[in-house]
C-alpha cells in the first residue's frame, strides 16, 4: 500500500473516532434531563440536582468545542505539511537521527500543549471556578505546567533516546530490549511514584495518629494485610473533588488518602472506601492490571517493529523522507483503533474489578457506610448520576453508581 492511501487512511481513522466519541457524548447527554433515579433521590435535593446537570451540559459543550478544535488543528497539520516543515527545519540544526526526533517531538508536543493551554485555563479558572471545584492559582496551574514539561523532556526524551538506539543497534529486535526497559521502568515506577513523582506536585503527610488511624489498622489487622503507610495528599489545594488511591506492592504498598476525602466523610465511610482499595489488593488487580499494561505494550512495540522500516508509513504523514520519529507519528495514528479496541476490555475487566472490590469491602466490613460514601462523592463532584449505556461500555473504567448500590445491597 502506497503512503497516500495510507495518508488517507489516516484523515479517516481520525475523522471516524471524532464522529463515534461526539456521537456518544450527544447520547451521553440525552441523559441530562432524566430524573433523579429512585434510589439515589437522598444524594441531591431539586437544586443541587439541577447544579449537577447544568455543570454536565457545560463541560459537554466544553469538550465538543476542544474536540472540534483538536480534530481541526490535527488534520491542518497533516494536510498543509506541518511534519514536514518541522521536519525540514530541524534537519538543517542536526544530522543525529536523536537528536533530530528529541527535536521533533519536542516541537509538536509542547508546540500542541502551548496551543491548548488556553483550553485547559478555561477549563479550570472558569468552568471548575463556576462550580466551586477550583482551589488553584495562576501561579500554580504554570508550575505544574512547567514541571509536566520538565517530565516529559527528561522520562519522555530519554525513552525515546533509548527506542532509537537501540534501534539503531539490534535493528527490527529492538522492540525486545526497549519492552525489556519499559517493563523494568513501569514496576519501578508503581513501586516508587508517591515516593518520586508526587512530592514534585503535592504534599503528603503521614495519617496523624487518631481514631479514624486506628479504625483503618484495626481493619487491616482484621484481613491481615499489613498497612504501616497511611499518607494524608493536599489535594484540596488544586480542587475541591475527592479521592483515594493505592500504590506499589510488597513492602512499598501505601495508602493515600486526599484531605478533601478526610473532610468530606465520615470516619466508617472512609475505612469502607479503604476496605474497597484492600480488596483490589487481595484479589491482585494491581498485579494483574500492571502485568497487563506490561504485556500490551510488549505486544505495541511487536507491531511497531514490523512497520517501523516501511517508507510509506512515515511519508504517509507528509514528511518528505522517511525518518523513525515519523514512522512512530504514523503508526501510532494507524494503531489507535487496535489500541481502542484494548481499551474497551481493560474498561470491561476494571467494571468487573471494582464490583468484585466492593464485595470484598461488604463482606469484610459494611456495605452501608460505602453506599454513603458513594453517594457524597458522587454528589460532591457532580458526577453523572444516568450516563448512557453505551457511554459506559465505551468509556467507564467504573460502573455507574446506580449499579454499584444494586450490587451493594443483593
Amino acid at each position: 500500500m502506497d503512503s497516500n492511501h495510507l495518508f488517507y487512511i489516516i484523515i479517516s481513522i481520525l475523522i471516524v473516532q471524532y464522529v463515534i466519541e461526539t456521537f456518544l457524548d450527544y447520547l451521553n447527554a440525552q441523559r441530562y434531563q432524566d430524573p433523579i433515579p429512585h434510589e439515589l433521590e437522598d444524594v441531591f435535593n431539586e437544586e443541587e440536582y439541577q447544579k449537577s446537570q447544568e455543570y454536565k451540559k457545560t463541560n459537554y459543550r466544553f469538550g465538543l468545542i476542544s474536540s472540534t478544535f483538536s480534530l481541526f488543528l490535527t488534520l491542518s497539520f497533516l494536510t498543509l505539511g506541518g511534519f514536514n516543515y518541522v521536519d525540514q527545519w530541524i534537519a538543517i540544526l542536526t544530522d543525529n537521527s536523536i537528536l533530530k526526533a528529541l527535536l521533533f517531538f519536542g516541537i509538536i508536543l509542547i508546540g500542541s500543549d502551548i496551543i491548548t493551554t488556553p483550553f485547559s485555563y478555561y477549563q479550570t479558572f472558569v468552568i471548575e471556578e463556576k462550580f466551586g471545584f477550583n482551589k488553584s492559582t495562576f501561579k500554580l496551574f504554570l508550575l505544574d505546567k512547567i514541571k509536566g514539561w520538565c517530565m516529559m523532556v527528561i522520562l519522555g526524551g530519554g525513552l525515546l533516546a533509548l527506542i532509537i538506539w537501540f534501534f539503531q543497534w539490534a535493528g527490527s529486535n529492538f522492540w525486545i530490549y526497549v519492552w525489556s526497559i519499559i517493563a523494568v521502568v513501569t514496576i519501578f515506577m508503581n513501586l516508587f511514584y508517591s515516593k518520586l513523582i508526587v512530592p514534585l506536585f503535592n504534599k503528603q503527610e503521614a495519617l496523624q495518629e487518631g481514631d479514624l488511624k486506628s479504625k483503618i489498622q484495626d481493619y487491616a489487622e482484621t484481613v491481615g494485610f499489613a498497612l504501616d503507610n497511611i499518607y494524608v495528599i493536599d489535594g484540596s489545594k488544586r480542587s475541591t473533588k475527592a479521592n483515594a488511591y493505592f500504590s506499589g506492592f510488597a513492602k512499598e504498598k501505601r495508602v493515600t488518602l486526599y484531605d478533601t476525602l478526610i473532610k468530606d466523610l465520615e470516619e466508617e465511610e472512609i475505612v469502607a472506601v479503604l476496605a474497597h482499595e484492600v480488596g483490589h489488593y487481595k484479589k491482585k488487580h494491581i498485579l494483574f492490571n500492571l502485568f497487563a499494561s506490561i504485556l500490551l505494550t510488549g505486544v505495541t512495540l511487536f507491531l511497531l517493529s514490523l512497520f517501523i522500516n516501511t517508507p510509506e508509513v512515515s511519508l504517509a504523514i507528509g514528511v518528505s523522507k522517511p525518518s523513525f520519529h515519523a514512522a512512530l507519528i504514523g503508526f501510532g495514528i494507524l494503531y489507535s483503533p487496535i489500541s481502542e479496541i484494548t481499551a474497551l476490555i481493560m474498561n470491561y475487566l476494571s467494571r468487573k474489578f471494582e464490583y468484585q472490590a466492593d464485595d470484598y469491602a461488604k463482606s469484610t466490613y459494611k456495605a452501608k457506610p460505602l453506599i454513603t460514601g458513594l453517594k457524597k462523592l458522587s454528589k460532591n463532584s457532580l458526577s453523572n448520576l444516568t450516563p448512557h449505556p453505551s457511554y459506559v461500555f465505551m468509556h467507564y473504567s467504573h460502573p455507574p453508581l446506580i449499579n454499584r448500590i444494586h450490587n451493594l445491597k443483593v
